[in-house]
């Protein structure tokens, strides 16, 4: 997609569509108003006066061949109330309302600033929102596909901003949107066509075309290391385990800002289906637990990113990838594995198996010399119960990085919250045989899990994002469906802090 910047009238801008945001308390003596009134010839006036459209988010009011304006169309997107308007609204008014026009061929978009949020972030938000309306969630459809083509956006503004430094802003947001819908592509795939081999493959190919360097440790290669709590969740399945490790290096001759934190481990649980073993999951909704390797394919989508923005730090991924089914051969509750850390697991529910592969990944992310370290898992629905399907659950043993990670978040438009991490919700994971159990209690579930994973990572600056609300979109009126993409932004902003 092209992407440009202008400061021309609205009356003169030459596009398709051309999209205004609008407020539902619209203030009509402002001169921000002014100009949409007098460049419209009156029309935007006319049309909030008719109350058909009144600027409520995700309203949208499309007029066709508006008289004495150069655009073929205007597009009246509500932003909402204009007090808490900010760029993550404006993100979000351009994806729902773009997946909706998707039978329209538009060709040509510009997005006229309205003011009220920093222009850059502004233009960024709208390249965000725009490519993300335009990822094809109906890929195995063969008719009745609405498949947007849009090739140019131009961002109008009249603030004083240098054009080049904003047209590189923007290149960036592409980046980060087009990564965030490579990991929505991911997870979206079904089990039957991304396996734990299928995905190690995924990775060759992105570090091969990223110039990352990756290694990926076979089933064999686990069992000689001792990283048997992963290797105990793959028991019941067919498709071996793999455990995938990518590496970014800065550039030679680049500042030194950044790494004096040390390398950062981005860590992504890869369940490609989850069944929940013999501990079966109920049938309704199953067919969702594709998306339990979300936490995987926002760490690729990041890597990806990563590589093109090339962040003055050491990176590198561990993606534990696995495929949790009932057999003969599958693990059992009461069954004691001794995973990587020497830590002894008994498992009390062979559903709660994202933690016991991250507890191999987070030991080994450690061993490789991680100075912090962050993992991202779909872990669990005691997380959905708590927060919904808004924010994503942060848990962390470092306050700095906390507060990096919610910085992060912010910047995104990805919302964290933290939740706690005391140290009594270690008594609901003591064992009477082993070392711990891989389950507690169901009030707090999310936070026993969390200190599950906190005991593989000692003393290393960690933290935990569950993601299970947040990883598929979940509004039933809302026209984006399937995978979110999660997390990508988040973690690539990280980097970068």
């Amino acid at each position: 997609m092209k992407l440009g910047f202008s400061r021309a009238k609205l009356e003169e801008v030459e596009t398709d569509v051309l999209v205004l945001p609008m407020f539902e308390d619209e203030d009509q003596t402002s001169s921000s108003f002014a100009a949409l009134k007098d460049g419209s010839e009156n029309l935007v006036a006319e049309v909030l006066q008719s109350r058909e459209f009144r600027g409520k988010l995700g309203e949208f009011y499309l007029i066709p061949r508006p008289p004495k304006v150069k655009a073929k169309r205007l597009l009246l997107c509500g932003a909402g109330k204009q007090r808490v308007y900010d760029a993550n609204t404006l993100r979000q008014f351009m994806s729902t309302t773009f997946a909706k026009l998707r039978q329209i061929n538009f060709g040509k978009v510009a997005v006229f600033d309205r003011g009220g949020v920093d222009a850059d972030a502004a233009a960024c938000a709208a390249v965000e929102g725009l490519i993300m309306a335009l990822y094809d969630p109906e890929e195995y459809k063969t008719s009745n596909r609405g498949t947007p083509r849009i090739s140019e956006m131009t961002f109008v503004s009249s603030a004083k901003v240098k054009r080049d430094r904003i047209l590189q802003k923007m290149e960036r947001a592409r980046i980060l949107a087009e990564c965030t819908n490579f990991a929505r592509h991911l997870i979206n795939q079904p089990g039957n066509i991304i396996n734990p081999l299928v995905l190690a493959q995924k990775a060759r190919d992105l570090a091969k075309e990223g110039g990352l360097k990756i290694d990926v440790l076979d089933e064999k290669q686990m069992r000689q290391k001792g990283m048997n709590a992963l290797l105990s969740v793959a028991k019941g399945s067919s498709v071996p385990p793999r455990l995938i490790v990518m590496r970014y290096r800065p550039l030679a001759g680049m500042k030194r800002k950044h790494r004096q934190r040390g390398p950062l481990a981005l860590v992504g649980k890869g369940v490609t289906f989850d069944t929940g073993g013999i501990s079966l999951k109920p049938a309704q909704s199953m067919e969702e637990m594709k998306a339990d390797k979300a936490g995987a394919c926002a760490v690729l989508g990041a890597m990806k990113a990563i590589a093109k923005l090339k962040p003055n730090r050491e990176i590198f991924a561990v993606i534990p990838s696995v495929e949790n089914m009932p057999s003969g051969t599958a693990q059992r509750p009461g069954d004691v594995v001794k995973s990587f850390s020497g830590k002894t697991i008994e498992i009390t529910n062979t559903d709660a198996e994202g933690r016991l592969i991250l507890a191999d990944a987070l030991a080994y992310a450690r061993r490789l010399g991680a100075a912090e370290i962050v993992d991202i898992a779909t872990l669990t629905g005691a997380c959905v119960v708590a927060l919904g399907h808004v924010c994503a659950g942060l848990f962390s043993s470092n306050g700095d990085l906390r507060d990096r990670l919610l910085e992060s978040g912010r910047r995104a438009g990805e919302k964290l919250w933290q939740l706690p991490l005391d140290d009594e919700y270690k008594k609901e994971i003591q064992s009477e045989i082993a070392d711990m159990k891989n389950s507690g209690g169901r009030p707090g579930g999310a936070c026993y899990a969390a200190k599950f994973l906190h005991e593989f990572v000692g003393d290393t600056a960690w933290a935990h994002l569950d993601i299970a609300g947040v990883d598929l979109f979940k509004d039933e009126t809302s026209p984006l469906k399937g995978a979110s993409g999660f997390g990508v932004r988040t973690l690539v902003e990280f980097c970068f802090l």
